[in-house]
């Protein structure tokens, strides 16, 4: 097949694709209140009392009386807490607490939104650096990555997990410029990679499942260069460290644990879950495709998160158990939803066959760079999914509820990166299979396009307040 066709016809769908991203983007903007994602009244009360919260002198109470996520680092907040304090210093509503509720959650979803769009940017500069591919723009990226539906949860949701994955995103630009350098560094690099990990600590603590993989790349990367990457993951930690160490060293002060939490942890072992968490069995494990939203299938891992991550498992977006009162199409959105994940079994597989490519350079004796980096992806996606496991197995729950596809995105987004570094691979060597497959995704992009979107009537943001 022609080159320049394959180009054109890349070009079209990137186009197409590019804008029904936007669009549900903008759709979610005014379709969705974020006081209805996971533990939403909590993420705002965050928001409102974030002065109690960090002003010193300015309470003499505990953090955790303010709000049950007080474990939370403040990152995520700052946005949203600075809105709400210019709206209810400047503007006269008569409503003021509800009203500036509402813009502020306005203006945190277009935030989110920019930097999901500037993260999907990241991806085609990862896959350009790697593949020295004068071309940015890449259909692969938006097919793969943008076909996750809980990247349209976390967006719309006031959390902190878009920012995990944004930071995220530029650390692994920036790891891929380092390595194409020989590991050779400047300021620069320090300043921007330093910086960067300390943001992603003061984003949420899953961030922290990251970077042992970073000191793990160590051990396999050539004699030559290991003096150099120690002492570049020495000093920029450390920056990292002097960032965000503060928020920690409070916790300790306050509730004399760097980790602590919202609940109770039970002493850690496999007998804290039941068979079933760990192995999928039981008469209702066929709901997850054909009836895949909550109570099925309660507290089985695996068919909780696929469910999750594709579709909307819990109910907090595409409808809610807390509001099946102004919910739209009900009755009808289980059935769609198994739907969703009987297609999605294909973007599934080829997020374990990106996996699987990528793990074959951890066990190449003379590794390229793009082994390196293609090693800390599959490390990295390891350590997530086990430092997941652990705390589910720790903070043990009879229905499950702390196994979110939101909590632990920045899997999907590993194997998501994976998968497209394979498809780009199968480009270059088979441009029809390359066809097909991006084909078949965009055919499944369309049909998964309304579990991305919110199901709840249109929120009259600003006319409703200033009536």
């Amino acid at each position: 097949m022609k080159y320049n066709l394959i180009q054109k016809i890349e070009s079209s769908a990137f186009i197409v694709t590019i804008f029904l991203i936007l669009y549900v983007l903008i759709y979610n903007l005014f379709h969705y209140d974020p006081i209805n994602g996971y533990d939403g009244i909590q993420h705002h009360a965050y928001v409102q009392n974030f002065l109690n919260l960090y002003v010193p002198g300015k309470t003499i109470y505990p953090s955790a009386n303010f709000t049950s996520e007080f474990f939370s680092p403040p990152l995520p907040y700052i946005l949203p807490a600075f809105v709400n304090e210019i709206c209810k210093m400047y503007f006269p509503f008569e409503n003021i607490l509800e009203t500036c509720q509402d813009i502020y959650s306005f203006v945190n979803i277009i935030f989110q939104s920019l930097i999901y769009l500037c993260l999907l940017f990241l991806y085609m500069k990862i896959v350009k650096l790697s593949f020295k591919n004068k071309k940015l723009i890449n259909i692969s990226v938006l097919l793969i990555i943008g076909l996750l539906t809980v990247n349209y949860k976390a967006i719309a949701m006031l959390r902190a997990e878009t920012y995990i994955i944004f930071l995220n995103g530029f650390l692994l630009y920036r790891f891929l410029v380092l390595i194409n350098k020989s590991f050779s560094y400047n300021k620069r690099d320090i300043f921007l990679f330093g910086t960067t990990i300390g943001l992603m600590a003061l984003s949420r603590q899953w961030a922290f499942l990251l970077f042992p993989a970073y000191f793990l790349i160590y051990f396999i990367i050539k004699k030559e260069y290991k003096l150099n990457y120690l002492k570049f993951l020495v000093i920029t930690f450390f920056i990292g460290f002097l960032i965000s160490s503060w928020f920690y060293i409070g916790l300790f002060i306050e509730y004399g644990s760097f980790t602590t939490f919202n609940q109770d942890s039970a002493p850690f072992s496999l007998k804290s879950q039941p068979l079933s968490f760990y192995i999928p069995i039981g008469d209702e494990l066929h709901m997850l495709f054909t009836k895949p939203i909550r109570p099925y299938f309660k507290n089985q891992f695996l068919p909780t998160l696929y469910a999750d991550l594709w579709g909307d498992y819990w109910g907090y977006f595409s409808f809610t158990s807390l509001a099946l009162d102004i919910g739209r199409n009900q009755m009808m959105i289980g059935d769609y939803l198994a739907r969703v994940n009987i297609v999605s079994l294909f973007p599934t597989f080829l997020l374990i066959l990106g996996f699987k490519n990528s793990f074959k350079s951890l066990k190449i004796k003379e590794k390229l760079k793009i082994d390196y980096f293609n090693s800390y992806l599959v490390l990295a996606s390891l350590f997530s999914l086990f430092g997941f496991l652990w705390f589910l197995i720790s903070y043990p729950s009879g229905d499950g509820d702390t196994n979110k596809g939101i909590y632990i995105i920045q899997l999907f987004h590993l194997l998501g990166l994976m998968a497209v570094l394979f498809l780009e691979k199968i480009k270059k060597n088979n441009k029809k299979i390359y066809l097909g497959i991006s084909l078949t995704l965009f055919i499944i992009f369309l049909h998964n396009l309304s579990a991305m979107m919110s199901h709840f009537p249109q929120i009259e943001l600003f006319t409703k307040s200033l009536k």
